[in-house]
């Protein structure tokens, strides 16, 4: 019983101390690092920008590219890739290419390629309400035309016969009737209209509206598509109009790449049509044709047939309609 009673004092006593020096310990150890990493406003660590030596870094993730740096385009997926548009909106006077994407309005592309959708519409054969598909290609024209400010007194009627346009392109691109009732201050535009010639002049074809002709001169680098009669000088979109038999045929004015054909429809007056982008970066189109022989994405050389004579889409007679797109036309 002594021995038990001297013992548990013992005991005791260690469990104390050892549970005393424990608060000791915690506290010294709690206060030296509150004291050794003070946190406040003076001493918290700032936010930093990450350094690039590039002044113009890339921007973007990495499955996006800036487009113009303004847009956005996404280059990942099975749509919205580059690949997905042919050829990108080009200078004024180029016809372009849009493959359509899941999603796509005739709206957000006429936006893109600063047209107005009737023109979208006028150039491929879509008649209002009708729908665009993923995957279909539409032809982008850059319409040249007259705009014309209405004045008191001026119909329609009058408007298209001044310039010498055709009613059903000018309703159809001005989103217009028949029925229309026109304003003073109106804007009516008359695609591929002339402005009238002057009087005295020898030729009324002479004074011509188009645009976008460029001033390139590649004298000798094209060869004249068509044997035949000039009938109609330079009018609408720096084009001559060659007259020739029916299924004449009609050769690639320069060595390109067939980049549109068309071989039915009424595309905007064209009718049959085919374009060739060559490697000066010009183009040629060649319209009314009976036949196409050439198709997208052929490469032709200079001199080799591709189509034939006809009087499809806009024309009263057979003959050659040819532009040349970039550059002045010799012919």
């Amino acid at each position: 019983m002594v021995s038990l009673f001297l013992l548990a004092p013992v005991w005791t006593h260690a469990g104390v101390l050892s549970y005393v020096a424990s608060l000791f310990t915690w506290g010294a150890s709690t206060v030296e690092e509150l004291v050794s990493t003070p946190q406040n406003s003076q001493t918290m660590p700032l936010l930093a920008a990450a350094l690039n030596i590039d002044p113009n870094p890339a921007k973007g993730g990495g499955d996006i590219t800036v487009v113009g740096g303004t847009s956005l385009l996404a280059e990942a997926g099975p749509s919205g890739t580059l690949a997905d548009i042919e050829e990108r909106p080009a200078t004024s006077d180029q016809i372009s290419l849009y493959v359509v994407r899941e999603g796509d309005t005739l709206s957000q592309i006429a936006t893109i390629f600063n047209v107005s959708i009737n023109t979208i519409r006028w150039a491929n054969d879509i008649n209002a309400g009708e729908s665009i598909q993923p995957g279909e290609t539409l032809v982008i024209l850059p319409v040249s035309g007259i705009r014309h400010t209405v004045e008191k007194g001026d119909t329609l009627k009058s408007i298209v016969t001044t310039y010498h346009g055709d009613i059903d392109e000018v309703l159809q691109y001005n989103g217009l009737t028949e029925s229309t009732v026109l304003a003073v201050g109106d804007v009516v535009v008359v695609p591929n209209g002339e402005i009238p010639a002057q009087k005295g002049s020898s030729s009324t074809h002479t004074s011509s509206t188009y645009s976008g002709g460029g001033t390139v001169v590649n004298d000798g680098y094209y060869v004249r598509p068509v044997n035949g009669v000039r009938t109609q000088g330079i009018h609408g979109y720096n084009a001559v109009d060659i007259g020739a038999p029916a299924g004449t045929p009609i050769v690639a004015s320069a060595t390109g790449d067939v980049i549109v054909s068309r071989s039915a429809g009424w595309n905007g007056g064209y009718g049959s049509y085919v374009v060739i982008r060559h490697n000066n970066g010009t183009q040629t189109l060649y319209s009314h044709l009976s036949q196409n022989i050439v198709y997208t994405g052929d490469r032709v050389v200079q001199g080799q047939i591709i189509g034939y004579v006809g009087s499809t889409g806009r024309a009263t007679g057979p003959h050659l309609h040819f532009e040349i797109r970039g550059a002045r036309n010799p012919f």
